[in-house]
């Protein structure tokens, strides 16, 4: 999903960008952000630059100053087809590493260098290494949501959404019934659910999406009776198995956009829940709400700071970033 809105704004401009959030945005709050906003638009005019910002981001990030959104591979891909000097990832860091592999002629800035995340940190090459070691011939499945190092050593990556996909198909393609599926947990459990394919995997888990249980699940339905409840597959699998439907950010926003259930709730970080309410003021979204730290490094100010400066540049080992870029690039040719 694109964006764009005029470089100069004026008063109109901005009650316009206004308009986008204001379901969720009190006017108090905007008050404070309308300037930090019109400053992005002018410096990303004036550095020839583009915002990439994650389904996770706050709405003011989101709506407002963004010129890509979605998940993290979408973001990297999409960027690949934009004219800029400049790409200002609002997300964390292993999706500013992503971005560079499929832009290596771009400068990627990561607005907080502090951005990183729970999941991508439970696991390292010299990890991927000893796996290999102790299943030789089994092909590793590496979810987006690991580090250039870690891709490196890896056979194809994989997202949320094509997960399933991806495990069979270098399954086939190898002519194994197992395959080393990392660095999340949850995800390989509940990908495995719905094949044949033995998963060997890792003890990673996401720190938002692992602090959900089945009873909060149960607590939804009873305090909003007929709500549809949605759950990431990067939840327990016990979680997964108490929701309606289960999907990555990507399939979730799919799901309200086109089926617009009167009232949805959405096991994930809470500002996909912002930023689906503002574009759809008439689903009710619940917001069970936990809160990613990371991705709330990312704030307007930082990224006016990070135009303003160009800082904090991505930079990536060159061997590392050609074998990195083979696993996405699998990916790519197996989906």
């Amino acid at each position: 999903m694109t964006t764009t809105v005029s470089a100069h704004l004026g008063t109109a401009d901005l009650d316009a960008l206004y308009d986008r959030v204001r379901h969720v945005v009190p006017p108090v709050e905007w008050a404070t952000m309308k300037q930090d906003v019109a400053a992005i638009h002018r410096l990303k005019a004036e550095r020839h630059a583009v915002v990439l910002a994650h389904n996770y981001q706050t709405p003011e990030i989101f709506h407002c100053v963004s010129d890509i959104v979605g998940d993290s591979l979408a973001l990297a891909r999409e960027a690949q087809h934009v004219e800029a000097d400049v790409i200002v990832l609002a997300g964390v860091h292993f999706m500013a590493e992503t971005a560079k592999l499929l832009n290596p002629d771009k400068t990627v800035l990561i607005p907080d260098r502090a951005s990183g995340c729970s999941l991508a940190e439970s696991i390292t090459a010299a990890d991927v290494r000893a796996l290999k070691a102790a299943h030789p011939g089994i092909p590793v499945v590496t979810y987006v949501n690991t580090s250039a190092a870690v891709k490196a050593e890896s056979d194809v990556c994989c997202t949320s959404g094509n997960a399933l996909q991806i495990v069979e198909a270098v399954a086939r393609e190898r002519g194994v019934d197992q395959v080393i599926m990392i660095p999340d947990e949850f995800l390989a459990r509940n990908i495995g659910a719905q094949t044949d394919i033995e998963m060997i995997t890792w003890p990673g888990h996401c720190e938002v999406h692992e602090r959900f249980t089945p009873s909060d699940i149960r607590q939804l339905r009873d305090d909003h009776p007929g709500v549809v409840v949605l759950a990431h597959p990067e939840c327990p699998p016990e979680v997964v198995a108490e929701a309606d439907g289960s999907g990555s950010t990507a399939q979730m926003q799919q799901y309200v956009e086109q089926r617009r259930p009167r009232t949805v709730a959405l096991i994930t970080e809470c500002s996909m829940s912002d930023n689906l309410a503002a574009a759809n003021p008439d689903v009710t979204l619940i917001r069970p709400c936990n809160l990613c730290p990371h991705m709330k490094r990312n704030s307007l100010a930082a990224i006016r700071r990070s135009l303003e400066t160009l800082t904090h540049e991505v930079t990536l080992d060159p061997a590392t970033a050609a074998a990195a870029t083979r696993s996405v690039e699998a990916m790519l040719a197996f989906s």
